[in-house]
């Protein structure tokens, strides 16, 4: 009773005190702990030896975002969630900031400051923040939470949950009253507003944006939690839209260099291209095995992943399977195949498919870690939060590596060779149980940094690591005790330096 109580009385004083976010200025407040975890386990594990690992060739960089790895909540364009820098290898230090919202989607400048936006159930707050200390630099509070939105407090990701830094090292993010702002960084340091996009004569009053992105043009494309798909002129402001047909949206989507612009909805796989006058056009959709079951750990009954896209030709989601699968397809606008119908063209379409996890225990709501040729899921079943219990209830373990593999070609009637076929085979399964963290990989140490929870009277939380090879649990580092380090669906973030910052309920953590 002791985190229900202190969770009810958090939200009851959260409201009227905290309209803005933590002032600029103010000296550091750390997040309180729970009272019963003094005896939390430190640190487990040693310390680890960088072991790279090769990607393939590495994502290219829009050249309307910031670098990859410090643009947006996946990383980079293709939301691969992989990284080319190091992070910690071991243990040290864990500050902490209170904010008592949740700083989830973590970017940063060409100075390396924080940029980022932490939701509370009141409003989103943009701010920027020392990387160090995090300390506030400047803040700026976003419109508030819309009281009809369809999603819950703690599953809607809409009105700033995603946002991107461009190249000019401008936030844009979409907001609860239907804009999406352009916001600059100026001396000070301060935010000012540079552009306003006004979208919400579009949109319906309990309908948030999800998510907008550029594509390699500079358009900018947004998508919302009722299947909205929509484009903006960035020169001229004009605004053009599609709705699909009753399908939802609850993530965000991927880009890249050749057009498409791929995003799952609780139904399909799409991909989107411009049409001549720049509005949105659907060039194919398949639909995925979907069990209709809106599984504990889900924020709606479909895929939960944002689209990874690996190498130059593949497109992957987890589906809504029971147990849930890890498809692969093929991303080309167009396919050479000789078979119609919708079936034979999905078939042509699809790579390969591996399930994950067990049957009546099997579903994510986060992305998939992605090379060119493996991919990485976690289990979020189980999972749940509400007003009564910012703790979560506990989820299924685990993690599992899946990796596309080429399968030996035989020989047609004439001695030729057939298209290479694939499929995906299962490489490891991690017993770690990570409740609702968007997991990364760092490429040049060869870790996978996750975010697991204990519970033994008291939640403990900690930045987690598996070798990538092998998926073996190399060490854990305590974030803290209590539901205000409960990440709630936040990423682990590496910073320039090699810092990985995790966003909680009570603000962000960081592991140096």
């Amino acid at each position: 009773m002791i985190v229900t109580v202190a969770a009810l009385a958090l939200l009851a004083v959260a409201a009227p005190t905290l309209a803005v976010a933590q002032a600029p200025g103010l000296p550091v407040v750390p997040i309180a702990g729970d009272p019963l975890g003094a005896s939390a386990t430190q640190f487990e594990g040693a310390q680890a030896s960088p072991n790279p690992v090769s990607g393939g060739p590495a994502p290219p960089r829009n050249p309307f975002m910031a670098p990859n790895g410090r643009s947006n909540i996946h990383d980079d364009p293709y939301m691969s969630d992989t990284y080319a820098l190091p992070g910690p290898l071991g243990d040290g230090s864990e500050p902490s900031t209170l904010f008592s919202r949740e700083c989830g989607s973590i970017t940063f400048d060409s100075a390396g400051r924080i940029v980022t936006v932490c939701v509370g159930l009141d409003r989103p707050v943009l701010a920027l923040l020392d990387p160090h200390n995090l300390t506030t630099l400047a803040a700026l509070p976003l419109p508030l939470r819309n009281p009809a939105s369809a999603g819950g407090a703690f599953t809607d990701f809409s009105g700033g949950g995603y946002f991107y830094l461009d190249h000019h090292d401008r936030a844009v993010v979409s907001t609860n009253d239907h804009h999406i702002l352009v916001v600059s960084i100026t001396d000070g340091p301060n935010f000012t507003v540079s552009h306003d996009y006004d979208v919400s004569h579009e949109l319906a009053a309990d309908e948030g944006i999800v998510s907008a992105l550029p594509d390699w043009s500079g358009r900018l494309w947004f998508v919302s939690r009722h299947g909205l798909v929509g484009t903006i002129d960035p020169r001229s402001g004009a605004v053009r839209t599609m709705r699909l047909s009753g399908e939802g949206i609850s993530n965000s989507f991927a880009v890249d260099e050749r057009g498409g612009v791929y995003l799952v909805s609780d139904e399909a796989l799409y991909r989107f291209d411009a049409d001549s006058k720049g509005a949105p056009k659907i060039s194919w959709r398949v639909a995925y095995p979907d069990s209709g079951i809106h599984k504990p750990g889900q924020s709606d009954a479909g895929s939960g992943t944002t689209p990874t896209l690996m190498g130059r030709k593949w497109v992957a989601i987890t589906d809504n399977a029971d147990p849930m699968n890890v498809d692969v397809y093929r991303r080309a606008a167009r396919l050479h195949h000789k078979k119609r119908g919708r079936k034979a063209k999905a078939k042509a379409r699809l790579v390969c498919s591996a399930p994950v996890f067990a049957k009546g225990a099997s579903a994510t709501d986060n992305s998939l870690i992605g090379t060119s040729h493996s991919l990485i899921a976690e289990n979020n079943y189980g999972y749940t939060i509400g007003a009564t219990n910012l703790a979560g209830t506990p989820s299924t373990p685990g993690l599992t590596r899946v990796d596309v593999v080429k399968k030996k070609g035989k020989k047609g009637k004439r001695g030729k060779r057939r298209r290479a076929r694939f499929r995906c085979r299962t490489i490891w399964t991690s017993d770690e149980a990570a409740p609702s963290v968007v997991p990364k990989l760092s490429l040049a140490n060869g870790l996978v940094y996750t975010y697991t929870k204990r519970t033994s009277g008291f939640d403990a939380w900690y930045l987690t690591t598996l070798d990538f090879r092998t998926g073996r649990t190399v060490y854990r580092r305590l974030a803290g005790t209590g539901f205000g380090f409960n990440n709630n669906y936040a990423p682990v973030t590496l910073g320039p330096d090699g810092t990985a910052y995790v966003g909680v309920l009570g603000g962000v953590v960081a592991f140096e």
